[in-house]
C-alpha cells in the first residue's frame, strides 16, 4: 500500500514546495537590491529549505508508520506487548535531532546578524554617509548632518555607497524598514540604533514604519531613492543652495501628529534637538504648547468609538491644523 501511495505523496509535497516558492516571489524581501537585503534573503531561503526538508521527512515517516502498523486482518496479536515502556535508543535519537536542528539554524543566523552590524564588505573602502532617520507621528525625517540637509518622507542616497542610518524617534516607538534594501530596526526616543544599508541599483524603493503607532501609521511611508553618484552630488548642491531653511517653529509644527507630503530643507533639526538623547520630552512639550491632546482608545463614547476604531484620537486646535495642511501642500 505504501508503494502505491508513494507517488501521490511525492506529487503533493512537490506541489506544496512550488506553491511556497511561487508565493515567496511576490514579496519585496525576495527581490533584494542591496547586500543587507541579499544576506537576509539567503538566510530566509536557507530556513525555508531546511524546514521543508524536516516537514517532508516527518510526513514520510508518519506515512510509513501508519501504513506499516495499521490494524489489519492478518495482524498477529502476539506482536502486541502492552507492557512495553519505551526505547532508550529512540528517546536519545529524538532528543539529539532537535538539538542538531537548532544548531543548524542558529549558526547562520548569528553569523548574518553580526555581518549586518558592519558596512558592506564590497564597499568597505568608502566612507559611509551618515543620515539620521527620525520618526514622528506620522512621518519620517531624514537629517544629513555633514551636508546640512533635511528631508521629510524621502531620502536620497548614492548607489554602491554605504549609508549609516542612525535611527531614533521623536515620540512613539517605530520600526524603520526598506524591504528591498535591508532589515527593519526599531527607533525609540532617547536612544539611537545604527543600521548600515546600501543600494546596488538606482531606483525608488518603498520604505515604511512597520510598527503600529496610531491612526496615521498606515500612511507613514517614505521613498528610498538611489541615485547615481553624479545625480546625488548635483541634488546635494542644488538643495544646499535653493532649499528653504528649517526654523524651529516650523519643526515644532512638523512634530504635531499628522501625515504630510515630501519636504526639503537646507539645514537640520539637529540644531534644535537631538531626539536620540531627548527621550521624547521635546515632542511632548511641543504638543502641549500647541494644545494637542492624545486620548487613549476607550475614553470616548461608544458612538465615537465605532466611527474611529483606532488606538488614539488626535485633537488639534485650528492654528496647528491649518499650518500642517500648508506644509502638506508644500
Amino acid at each position: 500500500m505504501f508503494k502505491k501511495a508513494k507517488p501521490y505523496l511525492i506529487f503533493v509535497t512537490s506541489v506544496l514546495f512550488l506553491f511556497v516558492l511561487s508565493g515567496c516571489s511576490e514579496y519585496a524581501i525576495f527581490d533584494p537590491k542591496g547586500p543587507n537585503a541579499a544576506t537576509l534573503k539567503d538566510l530566509i531561503m536557507y530556513s525555508i529549505y531546511f524546514m521543508l526538508f524536516i516537514m517532508i521527512a516527518v510526513y514520510v515517516l508518519f506515512t510509513f508508520v501508519i501504513v506499516k502498523y495499521r490494524d489489519r486482518k492478518n495482524f498477529n496479536e502476539k506482536d502486541y506487548d502492552p507492557s512495553i515502556h519505551g526505547s532508550t535508543k529512540l528517546e536519545i535519537i529524538w532528543t539529539i535531532i532537535p538539538v542538531i536542528i537548532i544548531i543548524a539554524l542558529s549558526i547562520p543566523t548569528v553569523q548574518a546578524l553580526y555581518d549586518l552590524t558592519k558596512p558592506p564588505a564590497e564597499t568597505a573602502h568608502k566612507e559611509p554617509i551618515v543620515i539620521h532617520a527620525t520618526s514622528a507621528d506620522w512621518k519620517w525625517i531624514f537629517s544629513y548632518p555633514e551636508e546640512g540637509i533635511e528631508t521629510v518622507n524621502y531620502v536620497n542616497v548614492p548607489e554602491d555607497h554605504p549609508i549609516l542610518f542612525k535611527i531614533t524617534s521623536a515620540d512613539s516607538m517605530s520600526s524603520f524598514w526598506v524591504p528591498q534594501i535591508g532589515g527593519q530596526v526599531y527607533g525609540m526616543p532617547g536612544m539611537v540604533n545604527d543600521l548600515y544599508l546600501q543600494a546596488d541599483e538606482t531606483g525608488v524603493y518603498d520604505g515604511m514604519n512597520s510598527n503600529f503607532t496610531g491612526q496615521g501609521m498606515s500612511h507613514q511611508k517614505f521613498n528610498f531613492v538611489a541615485l547615481n553618484e553624479e545625480e546625488y552630488q548635483a541634488w546635494v548642491k542644488e538643495t544646499q543652495e535653493n532649499a528653504e531653511e528649517l526654523t524651529e517653529e516650523a519643526y515644532e509644527k512638523l512634530l504635531l501628529p499628522d501625515n504630510v507630503g515630501e519636504m526639503t530643507f537646507s539645514n537640520t533639526h539637529l540644531e534644535f534637538v537631538d531626539h536620540g538623547v531627548d527621550s521624547g520630552v521635546y515632542a511632548m512639550n511641543v504638543r502641549e504648547k500647541y494644545g494637542v491632546e492624545i486620548k487613549p482608545h476607550g475614553s470616548h463614547g461608544k458612538d465615537e468609538e465605532s466611527e474611529n476604531a483606532q488606538e488614539q484620537e488626535v485633537q488639534t486646535d485650528e492654528e496647528s491644523d491649518s499650518h500642517q495642511h500648508s506644509h502638506q501642500d508644500h
